[in-house]
C-alpha cells in the first residue's frame, strides 16, 4: 500500500510540473474533519501457541482540526483512537489472553501543493503523544500503560468537492510506543473535512 501511495504522489507531482493550476485560496480559514483509520496490529508472545490470529487489520476513527495560514501552510491537531485488540494464546498448555488499548494525539505543520483546481498533495510533520495500555490474564495477570512522545509525519492527497468540503487519503506514521505490543506505527486514513 505504501508503494501505491508513493507512486500516486510521484505521478501527481510530475503532472503538477507540466500543467497550470489555480487552487482554491483557503488562507485565513479554519477546518474540522473526521477520518476512518486503517491500522495493522501484531502480537508477539514468546513461546506461545496461537488460539486466535496474532496479527490483522482494524478500522477505527479520528477527529482533527486545523487553521490555514495561507494557501500553502497550515497547522493541524488531532486525536486518533486505534481501539482495543485482543489475542488468546497458550504457553506450555496454560491459556492466556493479552489486550491492548491504544490512542494518539498529534500536532503538526502542514504543507499543501496544488496539482489543479481540485486536487492537491500535502505533507505533515510534527509530534505525537502515543498511549498504549496493556492487560493480560492467565499465566501472569498484569496491567499497565505507557505514554511516549514521538515524531509524527504523513503524506497524502486531497480532493476539493466544493469550496468548503474536501476528502483526503493519507499515510500517517505516529512513531513508536515504549510498549511495542499490538498497534504498529503506521496507518492509512481516509478523511472528510469542512472549511469554515
Amino acid at each position: 500500500m505504501k508503494k501505491i501511495l508513493f507512486a500516486v504522489a510521484a505521478s501527481a507531482a510530475v503532472f503538477a510540473t507540466s500543467s497550470a493550476f489555480a487552487a482554491p485560496d483557503d488562507a485565513g480559514t479554519g477546518y474540522i474533519g473526521l477520518g476512518v483509520v486503517g491500522s495493522h496490529y501484531k502480537f508477539d508472545v514468546p513461546n506461545a501457541t496461537s488460539t486466535t490470529d496474532r496479527s490483522g487489520d482494524k478500522a477505527t476513527g479520528k477527529i482533527y482540526a486545523g487553521y490555514n495560514i495561507d494557501k500553502t501552510w497550515a497547522v493541524e491537531a488531532g486525536y486518533t483512537d486505534f481501539g482495543k485488540k485482543g489475542y488468546d494464546y497458550t504457553v506450555g498448555g496454560a491459556a492466556g489472553h493479552v489486550q491492548t488499548d491504544a490512542y494518539s494525539y498529534y500536532a503538526a505543520g502542514k504543507g499543501t501543493w496544488p496539482v489543479n483546481e481540485q486536487v492537491a498533495l500535502f505533507g505533515k510533520l510534527g509530534v505525537a503523544r502515543n498511549h498504549n495500555a496493556v492487560s493480560t490474564t492467565g499465566i501472569a495477570s498484569v496491567s499497565g500503560g505507557d505514554n511516549k512522545t514521538a515524531l509524527y509525519a504523513s503524506v497524502g492527497a486531497e480532493y476539493a468537492v466544493n469550496k468548503n468540503v474536501k476528502v483526503s487519503l493519507e499515510y500517517e506514521n505516529y512513531g513508536k510506543n515504549n510498549i511495542d505490543l499490538g498497534r504498529k506505527n503506521g496507518a492509512i486514513t481516509a478523511g472528510l473535512r469542512y472549511n469554515f
